[in-house]
């Protein structure tokens, strides 16, 4: 018991020690800037000073809004959706701040426990083995570029994003930012079909594609907006939430849902349904009923979507259509690289540079794998393959023995954390349809699903130990 004590005390001189010594570094801070400002009289410089305290303030008490914030910026793009926001570095800016913050409430302030669950490890060991395949790239500095600029982000962030959120509170907050983000960037996809902005293949939308935005592929976009759908979705079916919120969550899945359409990416489509299905499933009794309306809303869904008109994979293109085609000799390419490249494959963001090299149809053009397995297949090569399997198949597990779990008669989950949990099964569910036919193995989708996959999996955990 004295220790403890001794500890507690230990712990606030050592707090009221760093806050006289961060005072003091504050005010030389402001001095030097005040100097800086003398010297080159800009008038953004005073603006800084005034907005370093209330920075400061957000990253002690907000490690949930910064990580959150993080998401919605750098997954969801809105920097780029809302192309005025483009200059501000916004998605570096709330990195750094969530890392400041998180070690803070980690090392001084204590509230934040870091744990290790199955997710997080499968994520760990993948990451290493792709981290060791830069040596081996084929084109070392297409991978170094990638791995620099996009997958060290996911793999500081994707378990920092898992730490950080571990209350009924901070899952409230994220079922709102995803829905809202979702919701936000559907209405930009609208507005361009409706206003014939950003359109290629003469039908199918995008959305900043001047900036050269991962949105500005219709494949990519109709993923993006898949995420929220199966969140959006969950809370409009989820007992318990308010009706207000309820009628948020329809609305905003209905956005999303013109929004896919709007893409026409066949991969969107089928994940839509593969949402649709699994929350369904555990909804609707007559499994017959449910493959009925399924077969029905099928039909329905790419007759409203005008797959049939489509510059590529159309009507127009007799037999097995030219989209087709292409897809399965990426995929023909991918396999090769992998045989050719089995333990390392050929590097991290190499397969669109390699393709010509192993692909038996070159017709004049690179060409991208279009499928998340195939494209961890000829960039990793097999083991890669079997690790990324083993994640994303721990990723349903997990998800799947949650969402069981919160549905117990008792106890009694709180409607936050149920709707989290529909949206998380259904939303994986949706990740391994659409994913099969678009490339998502190194972009944010399935990481951001697996953060906050293992968050709730460790607070349903940690739960059931205390019911016990």
């Amino acid at each position: 018991m004295q220790r403890i004590e001794w500890l507690a005390e230990q712990r606030q001189l050592l707090l009221t020690r760093l806050s006289t010594h961060f005072v003091q570094v504050f005010a030389l801070f402001v001095l030097s800037m005040c100097i800086v400002w003398v010297i080159i009289p800009h008038p953004l410089i005073p603006i800084a000073i005034g907005l370093i305290p209330i920075a400061i303030l957000i990253i002690n008490s907000q490690p949930v809004l910064l990580g959150l914030a993080f998401i919605a910026f750098s997954f969801f793009r809105l920097h780029e959706a809302f192309s005025f926001l483009y200059p501000l570095k916004i998605p570096l800016m709330l990195s750094l701040g969530t890392l400041i913050s998180l070690g803070w409430h980690i090392w001084i302030g204590g509230k934040i426990k870091i744990f290790i669950g199955k997710e997080l490890i499968c994520f760990y060991v993948f990451f290493v083995l792709v981290t060791l395949g830069l040596a081996f790239s084929g084109n070392m500095s297409e991978a170094s570029t990638y791995y620099k600029q996009v997958y060290i982000k996911i793999g500081i962030m994707t378990p920092v994003l898992a730490w950080i959120l571990y209350n009924t509170n901070h899952y409230r907050k994220a079922l709102s930012m995803i829905s809202l983000s979702g919701l936000a960037v559907a209405l930009v996809t609208i507005n361009n079909k409706f206003m014939n902005i950003g359109i290629v293949e003469e039908t199918r939308v995008t959305v900043g594609r001047e900036l050269g935005s991962v949105l500005g592929d219709p494949n990519d976009l109709a993923l993006v907006l898949l995420f929220p759908f199966s969140f959006s979705l969950s809370i409009a079916m989820t007992d318990g939430l308010t009706k207000k919120r309820r009628v948020f969550g329809l609305v905003t899945a209905i956005a999303i849902l013109i929004a896919i359409i709007g893409t026409q990416s066949r991969g969107g489509l089928l994940g839509i349904l593969s949402a649709l299905s699994a929350i369904a499933w555990r909804r609707v009794k007559s499994k017959v009923l449910l493959f009925s309306l399924g077969g029905v809303l099928c039909g329905v869904l790419f007759l409203v979507a005008g797959i049939s008109e489509r510059h590529s994979g159309g009507a127009s293109e007799a037999g097995l259509d030219q989209s087709a085609k292409g897809r399965l000799y990426a995929w023909e390419a991918a396999f090769l690289m992998a045989v050719e490249n089995p333990i390392t494959g050929v590097g991290l963001n190499n397969f669109y540079f390699n393709y010509f090299y192993y692909t038996p149809n070159w017709d004049g053009v690179n060409h991208a794998v279009h499928s998340t397995w195939f494209g961890v297949l000829s960039e990793t090569g097999f083991i890669g393959l079997a690790t990324f399997l083993t994640m994303t198949l721990v990723i349903y597990l997990s998800a799947h023995k949650t969402v069981n779990t919160v549905f117990k008669p008792s106890p009694v989950y709180s409607s936050e954390i149920r709707a989290l949990s529909v949206g998380l099964y259904s939303g994986i569910i949706a990740f391994c349809v659409s994913g099969t036919f678009l490339t998502h193995g190194f972009t944010w989708p399935l990481y951001i699903l697996l953060a906050l996959t293992a968050s709730v999996s460790n607070y349903v955990n940690n739960k059931e130990i205390e019911f016990r």
